[in-house]
C-alpha cells in the first residue's frame, strides 16, 4: 500500500481548484506520471488522529509545487527496512500550533517515506517500558525524566535541535530534541531530510543551530501584485481578498521557508506603499502573520519615509520634527496592536528617487534613529539599507555607500541593522565583495542576496546562485586581520554582534513551481540553508538539493551537482567576463546593451561602467581613477590595485587597461575577451547536452521545461557574445579571436533590438 503526504479538505480542495483554473494552469489527469503529491498546509486544520492512515489524493498537483519537500516512498526495500527498524512508532505530546506541525510533518512525512503509518506510542514510563526504535520528539523540558537522565543536559542554542540515537539498555532510541518550539520545527525538518535523502540514523548524535540570528526574504512585491524584478508569475500575495481569503499557499509558502531556516520575511516592496501602514492593510497584514508565526517566521513591513505625509495629514516628514516623531510612535503602537511579533521595518531612503532623511538635509543615521525609537519598545528592528546613490557624488556610484554609511559606526541605535548588498554596484553577475563589510564594527550588518535573476537571464537562465553567495560570504576583508570572512560578518563572530544574518530578494511567485525556472528553487533553497550557516558549502547543499527533489539515483545526483555547479561561472563568461558590470540594456536589464548613453544621469548608462574607448576597456578605480581600492583593507587595496596581482575576474571592475595588454595565460585582453565570451557558451551547450543525456531519469515535466530553458539560455549565450564583441570591436579595431565563432548579425540587428513587455518591471500606462 502507497502512503503520502496529503489532507485535503473540501474547502482547501475548492481554493486550489480555484487558484489553478484563474492562473492559467490545468491540473493533469489523476495519475499522470510526472505529478507530485501536494502538502497543504493548514494551520487551522485539527491535530491528526493517531495512527491515522494517510491516503492517496485523485488529484495529484503537478510536478514543482512541492518543492523539494518530496516525501515520495523509498524506493531501497534495504533501507526502508533499515529505517523502519529505527523508527518504530512515535511519543509526542503536540504542545500548541507549532508543536501540531511538528506533529503532522513526521507522521506524514515518514508515513508516506516508510510506506506504512507512523503509530503513536504513549511515553514509556522508563527504560524497560521503553519499545526499541520509539522516536521522541519535544522540546527538552517536556522529554520523559529516564531519557533526560540518560542524556544529561546538552546545550542546545535558541532555535537550535539536537538528533540523538540513544541506548535504554539493549534498546535503541531516537530523540529529537530542543530548547524551544522554533527548534523542534527545524528539527523535525532535518531529520525528514536525513530520510529523505537517504542518510544514516544509526548511532546520529547531530547538534545544529542557526549561526545568525535573522534569515529574512525580502519580496519586492507590490500591492497590485506585480513583482520587481519577478520572473515567476505575480505575487501570492493577494492584498485585495485578505484579511477573509487565507489562500492555503500562504502556510505552504511559510512551510518551504521553515524547512531551511528562514525565519522573518518582507512581504512588500522596498520601492514601497505608504498603503501598507494603513489600518486596512495592518489587518491585512496581521492574517499573513498568524499564518507564518507558528513556523517560526515574523512579519516585517517596508515603510515608505514620506507616509507621515502621504497617510498621516503632515506637511513633512522630517525625522527631527516631533510631529513626526509621534507620528511615527503612534504607528509602532497600532501595528504591535495587531502584531505582537511584528519584526520591523525594511527602509529604502534616498536611493533610485525614494525619499528620506536626506530630503530634509538630515543623515542616515537620524532617520533610522528615528524609526529605532518608534519600535523599541516593543522589540522591533529598523533594517536600513545601504544601497544608496544620488547625483551630486558623480565621482565613483561603487563608492556612495561606503562614503555615506562608514563614517556613522557606532552612531546608529542597537535595534538598527545596516542591510548590504553583497557588492557595491547591484546584484552583477559577479562582483568584489562591499568595501563596507567588516568596515564597520560597532554596527550590526545583513548581507543582502539577490535570489531573483534580474542581472542573470531571468527564470530562463540555470544559474546556481548559492555558488555565488559563497564566493562572497568566503572572501577575506582583512578587516581583523586574514580570516576576516565576510561570512563572520553575516554570523557576528568577527565583531562579537548577537544581531547579524543575511536578507535575499525572493524569488517566489504565482507559477505552479514557485521559482518558473525549476532550478530556481535550488536558489530559493540554498539561500536558505547558507543563512542557517554561511560556512557551509554550496556543493553539498546542491547534493542535498537535488535528493530532496528528484531522489536519489546516483547518476542523476552527479551528473546534476556537476552542471550545477559550474552554471554560475557559465553566465558570467557570457555576459560579463574579465571583470565587466552592468552593461545591460537599460530599465528591464534583459540581454545586453553596452552601448546605451541617452540617460541623464551618468550612472544610469553602461557606457559608464566599461568606459571603453580606442586605447581600450574597463574603469579605473585605482589612485590613478576613483581610488575606490582604497576603502578595502590594505591587503585587498593592494592586490586589486594592481593589474599584476588583481584575480583577473575583477580585472576590468578596478583597471582601464589597452586591448594588447597580456592576459596570465598569454592572451591579449581582446583575445581573452573574445574566448571567454565563448567558453561561456560552449559551457552552456554541454550543460544542455548533459541534461539531455538524463532523459527518462527525470521527472517528465522538470525534464522538458529545463531542456527547452537551456535551448533558449544557449541562444541568449550567442546573443551576448555576438552583441558585446561587434560593439566593442568598434573600439578595438581588430579581428575576432581564433577560436571564437563569428557573430550571427552585424551590430545594428543587435542594437535594434526592443523588448517592451520584458517580465519584472510594473506595468506602466498612458
Amino acid at each position: 500500500m502507497k502512503f503520502t503526504s496529503i489532507r485535503l479538505t473540501p474547502p482547501v480542495f475548492t481554493l486550489l481548484i480555484l487558484f489553478f483554473l484563474f492562473s492559467g494552469q490545468v491540473l493533469p489527469k489523476p495519475g499522470a506520471s510526472d505529478s507530485r503529491k501536494p502538502h497543504l498546509a493548514d494551520t487551522a486544520r485539527c491535530l491528526p488522529e493517531p495512527n491515522r492512515a494517510v491516503v492517496a489524493s485523485p488529484n495529484p498537483i503537478p510536478w514543482g509545487y512541492n518543492l523539494w519537500l518530496n516525501f515520495e516512498p523509498l524506493d531501497d526495500a534495504r533501507l526502508k527496512d533499515a529505517y523502519r527498524e529505527a523508527i518504530t512508532g512515535m511519543y509526542m505530546e503536540p504542545v500548541g500550533a507549532t508543536g501540531q506541525i511538528v506533529y503532522r510533518e513526521l507522521t506524514e512525512g515518514l508515513g508516506s517515506m516508510l510506506e506504512r503509518p507512523l503509530e503513536s506510542l504513549p511515553a514509556p514510563a522508563g527504560m524497560k517500558s521503553a519499545e526499541a526504535g520509539l522516536l521522541l520528539v519535544a522540546t527538552w523540558d517536556r522529554l520523559p525524566r529516564f531519557i533526560r537522565e540518560i542524556m544529561d543536559r546538552p546545550e542546545i542554542p535558541a532555535e537550535g535541535f539536537l538528533i540523538r540515537q540513544v541506548r535504554a539498555g539493549e534498546k535503541k532510541l531516537l530523540v529529537l530534541t530542543s530548547a524551544d518550539d522554533a527548534g523542534l520545527l527545524y528539527g523535525a525538518y532535518r531529520l525528514l531530510r536525513l530520510v529523505q535523502t537517504h542518510q544514516p540514523l544509526d548511532g546520529i548524535d547531530l547538534l545544529d543551530a542557526p549561526k545568525t540570528k535573522l534569515r529574512m526574504l525580502n519580496h519586492w512585491d507590490n500591492l497590485d501584485r506585480t513583482v520587481e524584478r519577478g520572473y515567476a508569475g505575480f505575487s501570492i500575495f493577494n492584498w485585495h481578498t485578505l484579511p477573509d481569503l487565507r489562500d492555503p499557499r500562504y502556510a505552504d509558502y511559510a512551510r518551504a521557508n521553515a524547512s531551511v531556516g528562514i525565519n522573518a520575511t518582507a512581504v512588500t516592496n522596498v520601492n514601497s506603499n505608504a498603503l501598507v501602514l494603513t489600518a486596512p492593510y495592518i489587518r491585512k497584514a496581521k492574517a499573513l502573520a498568524d499564518i507564518f508565526r507558528p513556523y517560526g517566521i515574523r512579519l516585517y513591513l517596508t515603510a515608505r519615509f514620506s507616509a507621515p505625509m502621504e497617510i498621516g495629514g503632515l506637511e513633512t516628514a522630517d525625522p527631527l520634527d516631533p510631529r513626526v516623531i509621534a507620528w511615527w510612535a503612534a504607528k509602532a503602537g497600532e501595528l504591535y496592536a495587531e502584531i505582537p511579533d511584528f519584526g520591523g521595518f525594511l527602509v529604502k531612503a534616498n536611493s533610485e528617487g525614494q525619499p528620506g532623511p536626506q530630503n530634509y538635509g538630515r543623515s542616515h543615521r537620524e532617520g533610522a534613529n528615528m524609526l529605532a525609537d518608534a519600535l523599541a519598545p516593543y522589540g522591533g528592528n529598523v533594517i536600513w539599507r545601504a544601497f544608496v546613490y544620488s547625483e551630486e557624488d558623480p565621482d565613483d556610484r561603487a563608492k556612495q555607500a561606503y562614503t555615506e554609511f562608514a563614517p556613522e559606526d557606532g552612531k546608529f541605535r542597537e535595534n538598527v541593522l545596516l542591510q548590504v548588498k553583497n557588492g557595491p554596484i547591484d546584484f552583477q553577475p559577479r562582483e568584489p565583495v562591499h568595501p563596507l563589510f567588516g568596515a564597520m564594527p560597532e554596527t550590526p550588518m545583513l548581507a543582502e542576496f539577490q535570489i531573483t535573476k534580474e542581472y542573470l537571464g531571468f527564470a530562463t537562465h540555470l544559474v546556481y546562485l548559492p555558488r555565488l553567495f559563497e564566493e562572497v560570504l568566503q572572501t577575506d576583508t582583512y578587516r581583523e586581520g586574514p580570516g576576516s570572512t565576510v561570512a563572520r560578518v553575516v554570523d557576528g563572530s568577527l565583531h562579537d554582534k548577537p544581531l547579524s544574518g543575511m536578507a535575499g530578494v525572493a524569488n517566489i511567485g504565482t507559477d505552479i513551481n514557485w521559482t518558473g525556472h525549476p532550478f530556481g528553487q535550488a536558489d530559493w533553497y540554498g539561500f536558505g540553508r547558507l543563512a542557517w550557516d554561511p560556512n557551509l558549502d554550496s556543493g553539498d547543499i546542491a547534493e542535498e538539493w537535488i535528493r530532496a527533489t528528484f531522489g536519489n539515483n546516483p547518476v542523476v545526483v552527479s551528473r546534476v551537482q556537476a552542471l550545477m555547479m559550474r552554471s554560475r561561472e557559465a553566465v558570467v563568461n557570457y555576459m560579463t567576463p574579465l571583470g565587466l558590470h552592468h552593461i545591460f540594456d537599460s530599465s528591464h536589464h534583459y540581454g545586453p546593451g553596452p552601448w546605451v548613453d541617452e540617460h541623464s544621469r551618468p550612472e544610469w548608462n553602461p557606457v559608464y561602467y566599461h568606459q571603453a574607448d580606442s586605447l581600450g576597456i574597463g574603469f579605473d578605480r585605482t589612485s590613478t581613477g576613483s581610488n575606490a581600492v582604497a576603502q578595502y583593507a590594505p591587503e585587498l587595496a593592494e592586490r586589486y590595485g594592481d593589474p599584476a596581482t588583481c584575480p583577473e575576474e575583477f580585472l576590468l571592475w578596478f583597471h582601464h587597461l589597452p586591448w594588447d595588454y597580456k592576459l596570465r595565460d598569454g592572451h591579449t585582453l581582446w583575445e581573452g575577451l573574445g574566448l571567454k565570451y565563448q567558453e561561456g557558451i560552449d559551457t552552456v551547450s554541454g550543460m544542455l547536452s548533459d541534461w539531455q543525456g538524463l532523459k527518462g531519469l527525470l521527472p517528465d515535466a522538470a525534464y522538458r521545461d529545463v531542456e527547452m530553458r537551456l535551448g533558449i539560455q544557449l541562444q541568449e549565450a550567442r546573443w551576448w557574445k555576438d552583441a558585446c564583441m561587434l560593439y566593442f570591436q568598434t573600439f578595438s579595431g581588430r579581428e575576432f579571436p581564433e577560436g571564437m565563432e563569428p557573430p550571427a548579425h552585424p551590430l545594428n540587428y543587435y542594437k535594434n533590438l526592443k523588448f517592451p513587455y520584458a517580465p519584472g518591471i510594473r506595468p506602466q500606462w498612458d
